[in-house]
């Protein structure tokens, strides 16, 4: 079936994107993995380019368009070019929504320019050791002192945690409000007290950095409050259904673009003294991931199409998680039986379907797991 989601801007931005690709991130992409993290070159050049701040205003820097869609093709053509290191997804989808929505106008004049450029590298801090999609378990706190707080705690697992300049942090700001008494916290880079640990060894996505952030009497200005007072409750939940979608579809992208290259592959090698796409159940294989992820497709363009529309709410919290939870569970089902087929050499790391296994195993995990996905579906049809 034939995409009915973009229109002719949105393939010419496309096009765009691939060019940044081959020119700024392909051919510089296996040092940054074994470096452990990408270069601020890569998001200097990712600004210049009009990739960061699609949805910010255009008067402090931005692309002024709110439209759903770039996003989407931001992450699909990443997502194709086996890139996630960069994580410009992270910063425009998920982050950018909390500085346009809440920061104040001094704020936006403050932060805005430089998200756009890329000369400020933004991570948003919610994990920590003893808390992940549980918000109440957060003991990270800040005290009032007057014109400013005093920040205390650590988190984990965080996204951008080594390159980030501008770090929006979860804290107990009215420790006896629970969930309720939770406020969201802009720390700079260069605060006395603010600690980076170490570059965190994952599995995959190692050019994609991932550290601990340690608060130790860490003074930030009362200006540096986003959004309401313990109101991070609330604006977190806000925001999710966007970083959920966008999971979404860099889910779909990855099972889709995991399906090509395995087809290709089977019409090319040959076992038994023919292809192993004459073999049934190679055919049958093909056949049931090319169906899912047709149906896959079509439902997860419905939610792109229903949260980019201006004249909407955007989308449903409701199936932001049944996309992400469908779109995840599918990638990985997808990416080990794709592995399966390409045999020995599925397992070599040079192999782009091993790297894919490796990439996309955390996709189910961050943005909310799909067990949570599953909670949050099943509460809203039985209460």
């Amino acid at each position: 079936m034939k995409r009915q989601l973009y229109t002719e801007d949105h393939e010419a931005f496309r096009a765009v994107v691939r060019t940044f690709l081959e020119k700024e991130v392909l051919p510089h992409y296996e040092q940054w993995e074994k470096d452990g993290i990408v270069s601020r070159e890569a998001w200097l050049a990712a600004g210049r380019q009009g990739l960061l701040g699609l949805a910010v205003e255009e008067e402090h820097g931005g692309g002024g368009n709110p439209d759903f869609r770039y996003a989407s093709v931001l992450a699909e053509e990443f997502t194709k070019a086996a890139a996630p290191g960069l994580a410009i997804g992270l910063h425009n989808d998920i982050i950018g929504p909390y500085l346009t929505k809440l920061a104040t106008d001094e704020q936006r004049r403050r932060w805005l320019p430089g998200f756009c450029s890329g000369e400020i590298v933004t991570a948003i801090a919610m994990t920590e050791p003893g808390a992940g999609s549980d918000l109440q378990g957060i003991r990270t706190t800040a005290e009032d002192h007057g014109d400013h707080w005093i920040l205390n705690g650590s988190k984990t697992f965080i996204s951008n945690g080594i390159l980030a300049d501008l770090v929006i942090v979860v804290a107990k700001t009215t420790p006896e409000g629970g969930a309720r008494g939770l406020s969201l916290l802009v720390v700079e880079r260069g605060m006395e007290g603010f600690e980076r640990g170490r570059n965190l060894d994952k599995i995959g996505q190692k050019s994609q950095d991932t550290a601990e952030l340690f608060f130790k009497d860490v003074r930030v200005p009362k200006e540096n409050l986003l959004g309401e007072l313990n109101g991070a409750f609330v604006h977190l939940m806000t925001n999710l259904a966007q970083e959920r979608l966008a999971i979404a579809v860099a889910g779909i992208a990855g099972a889709e673009h995991l399906l090509g290259l395995t087809t290709r592959y089977v019409k090319e090698r040959e076992a038994f003294g023919r292809p192993l796409a004459k073999l049934q159940h190679v055919r049958f294989e093909i056949a049931e991931m090319a169906t899912e992820c047709a149906v896959t497709r079509t439902f997860v363009d419905r939610c792109i199409a229903e949260h980019a529309d201006p004249t909407g709410l955007g989308l449903d919290p409701v199936n932001a998680s049944m996309a992400k939870w469908w779109a995840t569970e599918l990638q990985k089902r997808v990416a080990d039986r794709c592995l399966q087929l390409h045999g020995g050499y599925g397992y070599m790391s040079e192999f782009p379907v091993a790297r894919a296994f490796t990439d996309g195993r955390i996709q189910t995990i961050y943005g909310g797991t799909t067990e949570i996905m599953k909670e949050i579906i099943g509460r809203s049809l039985l209460g």
